[in-house]
């Protein structure tokens, strides 16, 4: 698997197939933490995660965990965001810039001096992004972000990721079973099945058939226009959007 800069990549397939795994070696995790066999090569912004120390690759890779409550520990969201800069050695003035700028970018500025355990779900999420923001990786990894989150906290948290990777060009892997909210902000879909690789690519051409028996929850829009082009319908392209659902409408029933 090759994944190129500024792509937004989601990760999805049946659970315990190797989702979790595979984010725990992009940052260094595996193997530096986590014991067990290591086979292979992983390369990640030109670094062999074998030879670096997870703090090495902290700077290249941000994590954001599927609980952020796991994430944030220190008595206010600033110094929750400043804990990375400061490890990494910067300056006072440096840290200063970072710490404001991330909190800008993902909208939680006003809550810089609030405890962690004060905020809802999406500002814990929105907090623990812009603690890895800060130290201004290449690529941020997410595990499931919106598992602990409400339909509405999900679309806001995936509208901020999806900011990140168009207007800041950041790399964004995502792992997501919630695909009917995510399918529209990627541009690639890898499907897992029993720690392999066995679908990747735009996320209509992987939408299909093949998907669903592996288990995955495609949207919903999907699944009825596959159902409609086994009926005997075509369409111009499989939607994954209630919006694109509408316009193969349109036009299959315009005279």
């Amino acid at each position: 698997m090759d994944v190129s800069p500024g792509e937004f990549v989601v990760f999805t397939g049946p659970s315990g197939c190797g989702k979790t795994t595979i984010c725990r070696c992009l940052n260094g995790l595996i193997p530096n933490f986590y014991s067990g066999d290591f086979f292979g090569e992983l390369v990640v912004d030109d670094l062999n995660v074998k030879e670096h120390t997870t703090a090495e690759m902290a700077a290249h890779v941000g994590l954001v965990f599927q609980n952020p409550e796991n994430q944030l520990f220190s008595l206010s969201i600033e110094r929750d965001v400043a804990f990375g800069p400061e490890n990494m050695g910067l300056s006072r003035e440096e840290t200063r810039k970072r710490v404001d700028w991330a909190l800008e970018v993902t909208g939680i500025t006003a809550l810089k001096d609030k405890p962690p355990y004060e905020l809802s779900g999406g500002q814990q999420q929105r907090a623990a992004i812009a603690a890895v923001l800060a130290m201004q990786p290449k690529v941020i990894v997410l595990d499931e972000p919106t598992s602990f989150l409400d339909p509405r906290s999900a679309l806001e948290i995936l509208e901020v990721i999806s900011n990140l990777n168009r207007q800041l060009g950041i790399t964004i892997i995502l792992v997501e079973h919630r695909l009917d909210i995510v399918s529209k902000h990627a541009n690639r879909v890898i499907v897992m099945d029993d720690g392999r690789i066995v679908l990747d690519g735009d996320p209509r051409d992987v939408y299909g058939e093949q998907a669903r028996l592996i288990g995955i929850g495609l949207p919903r829009v999907t699944t009825l226009f596959n159902l409609l082009r086994k009926e005997g319908l075509e369409f111009s392209q499989t939607p994954i959007t209630v919006d694109e659902a509408a316009r193969e409408l349109r036009k299959m029933l315009s005279p």
